[in-house]
Parts: structure tokens; sequence; C-alpha cells
């Protein structure tokens, strides 16, 4: 007998079936099933199955049976119809049945084979205190029958034969009941890792939206806002001042550039195959190129843009940075850009910014503040852009706060784990 399986198949038994065609274990299921949803009729159908070879032994042995032995006959036998729905009521009565067969005398060696089927029944689906009062019940019924019909001399030989059917049939029924109760413990466990995995799917998608979301968010605020400031510069100064502003259109230019490259390369990530690896690759029909995901080494980069953009822009490291992992460094990079992103489009004319960059010996310490006054820096309100800084830290085990200044102006203050920033566990 061979096993065999496949991808999307369920296994398959090849043997002597009907018409050489393999027997799968779907078919099996589906007719476990079936059986398990009309339990009376099966065994009404076995029993009956059961009955006819009985009746033909009794026919064998005895060419006119009387009435009273094809009463008993059928006695023992019909009740199984209603062995599962009801075990030990069953075995009670097939148990009565073949007491008032061993009053009466009447030998029906087939029909007391219905005795070791109930008490099968009873050990496979009733508790093993009620298999244990079967069993005690039948093995009694053993003695008295070998008492009664025990040829001479053979009386032994007959109870240890007839006590190992009843020792059998109790065993059978306790291992069909351990196998059952087997089986659905892992079809639970099976069912209950499937939803455990749909819904670790389900997080890692929100996860990945959420991820996706930030991204999105800090490339076009940032980009669209410094592009803006450009734009009006140069059509400011396009009169007065046209070289200036042929350096502004050339900048917002360039800074519209990399912002189509990083949106190429964040839909990139969605399409790749998962190797994580950026290569300076030229993007079709745009000019532009797909660099690898900003870190603190963009830091001046960024400071640059927003300076040409306007905004005059402090930037002060203290400490020696750590070899950060790419995640952290982005995170890093990301926190930075919105909070300057936000002073240019809150903090009002004539305002400056100041970004401090502190690494210790157990955090990674950001603080970007401005000194920004009228109505437009006291509306500043929490949205997006704060929620994502806060989502980045967190993934590091840092906080994010931010609110106005005392005298004037607004303060982001940002923390990395420089153990989960670096990767350490």
């Amino acid at each position: 007998m061979r096993f065999t399986s496949g991808p999307g198949a369920s296994p398959t038994r090849r043997g002597p079936a009907l018409g050489g065609k393999p027997f799968t274990t779907g078919r099996l299921a589906a007719f476990r099933r079936m059986t398990g949803r009309h339990p009376v009729v099966v065994d009404a159908v076995f029993a009956t199955a059961l009955l006819v070879p009985a009746a033909t032994h009794l026919l064998r042995h005895a060419p006119h049976p009387s009435v009273l032995a094809w009463a008993l006959q059928a006695g023992l036998f019909l009740p199984l119809a209603w062995r599962r729905r009801a075990p030990l009521a069953t075995f009670t009565l097939v148990a009565g049945v073949a007491f008032a067969q061993w009053l009466s005398g009447v030998l029906l060696p087939a029909g007391d084979f219905a005795l070791l089927i109930a008490l099968y029944t009873v050990a496979a689906y009733a508790s093993p205190r009620r298999m244990l009062l079967a069993a005690g019940t039948l093995e009694a019924g053993v003695a008295m029958a070998t008492g009664q019909w025990a040829p001479p001399g053979e009386g032994v030989k007959m109870f240890v034969l007839l006590s190992g059917m009843t020792t059998a049939a109790a065993v059978i029924g306790l291992n069909i009941r351990t196998r059952r109760a087997y089986l659905a413990s892992l079809e639970d466990r099976a069912a209950r890792l499937e939803r455990e995995r749909d819904q670790q799917a389900q997080i890692a998608v929100a996860a990945e939206r959420a991820r996706i979301a930030r991204e999105m968010h800090d490339i076009v605020t940032h980009s669209l806002s410094v592009i803006v400031a450009l734009a009006d510069g140069a059509s400011a100064a396009i009169v007065s001042a046209p070289e200036q502003a042929s350096d502004a259109l050339d900048k917002a230019s360039g800074m519209g550039r990399q912002a189509l490259g990083e949106m190429r390369r964040l839909v990139g990530v969605l399409r790749s195959d998962g190797s994580g690896e950026d290569t300076d690759v030229p993007l079709a029909g745009t000019g532009a190129i797909r660099h690898p995901q900003p870190g603190i080494g963009q830091l001046d980069d960024l400071l640059r843009q927003v300076r040409a953009a306007g905004l005059p822009t402090e930037f002060v490291v203290e400490g020696r940075a750590p070899a950060l992992q790419p995640g952290a460094q982005l995170a890093i990079y990301r926190v930075i850009q919105e909070a300057l992103t936000n002073t240019r489009r809150h903090a009002g004319p004539d305002a400056t910014a100041r970004v401090r960059l502190r690494y210790t010996a157990q955090a990674i310490d950001i603080e970007v503040t401005d000194d920004g006054h009228g109505p437009v820096a006291d509306a500043r309100q929490e949205g997006h852009g704060i929620t994502g800084m806060r989502e980045r830290a967190a993934i590091y085990g840092g906080e994010v706060t931010a609110g106005p200044l005392p005298a004037a102006g607004w303060r982001v203050h940002a923390t990395f784990a420089l153990t989960a920033a670096e990767g350490r566990t």
C-alpha cells in the first residue's frame, strides 16, 4: 500500500480499489460526515446486515426454530440501531434480552455477538465509568453462559475465550475513543492555528499599510512644501533677479525628481521579490535615479533643501554616531524631515529652526525647535505627521513629544533606544 500526495491535493491511497481508481481521504471524510449526520439510519442498516447472517445461522442449526428464538434473535440485534444515539441504554436492552435467553435456555451463538458490539459502542462513545459497568455486566453474563452451556470439561476454556472477546471489544472501543479525541484535538489545533495565521496576516497587512502611509506622507509633504516655497521665490524674483529665479526653479525641478525617485522606490518595494536590496537604477522616462533609503548621512542634504526653501536652520550634532541599522536611520531622517516640514508650513514668515541630534550611551535624542510667531504657529495641531513620528519612534523603543514653547515657537522632541536602533538584543 502506498500513500502519495502533491501540492493542493489530498493524500491518496492506491490499492485494489474498485475499477482500479484511487480511494481518496476526501471521499472517506465525506462518507464519515454523511454517516455522522444520520447515525440511526446507518446503524439500522448495520443491525439489519448483522441480523441476516445470524438468522441464517439459526436456520442452519435449527431447521424449525421457535417463535421465542426468532424474537430473541431480533431482540439482540435490532436495538443496535440506536447504539450511537444511546450507547448505555442499547447495551442494557441487549443485555436484558440475553438474560431472557439464558432464562429460557435457548442457545443463540451468533446472536450473542450483539453483546460484544454493544459493549464496544459503550467503550467508544460513553464514559469510562459506564464502560466498566457494562464490561462487568457482560463478564457476569459470560460466567452464567459458561455454567449453563459449556460442554463437560470445556468450562474453563470457554470462559477464557469469552472473557478474552469481552476484553478485546472493550479495548478496541477505548482505542477508537482515544483516537477520535486525538483527531478532534488535532482538528481544533489546526483550526486555531489557521485563525491565528489569518490574524497575524491581517496585523502584518495593517502594519505595512501604516508604514507605507508614513512614507507617503513624509515624502509628499516635505517635497511639495519645498517645491512650493522655491516656486514662490522664483515667481517673486523672476523680474528683479532672474538668475536667482532660475536657480530656484532648477532646485525645485531637482526636488521634484528626487521625490519622484523616492515614490518609485516605495512602489518598487511593493512589487519587489522581498530581497530588500536598493540599487541605483535609472527610472525610464524621467531621468531620475532610485537611490538607497535616506539615513543620517543625508541630513546635510535635507537641511540644504530646507534652507533653500527659505527656512534658516541650525544643525548641531553632539556625540559620535554609532552603527545604526538602516531602518533606524530612515526613522531618524523622517522625524527630522517631518518636524522641519511642519515648521515651514506653520511657523510663519521670518522663522528660524534649530535641529539638535545628540548621541548618548543609552539613546539617540532629537530636538527640533523654531521661533515661529503669530496665529499660524499657535494653530498647529497634531495630525498624521506627528502620529507617524510617534509610530516610528515606538518601533525602536522611543517616544515623541510635540508642543509649543513657553515664549514662542514649537518644539518636537524624539528619543530612540540605542539597543533597538543598533539591532542588539
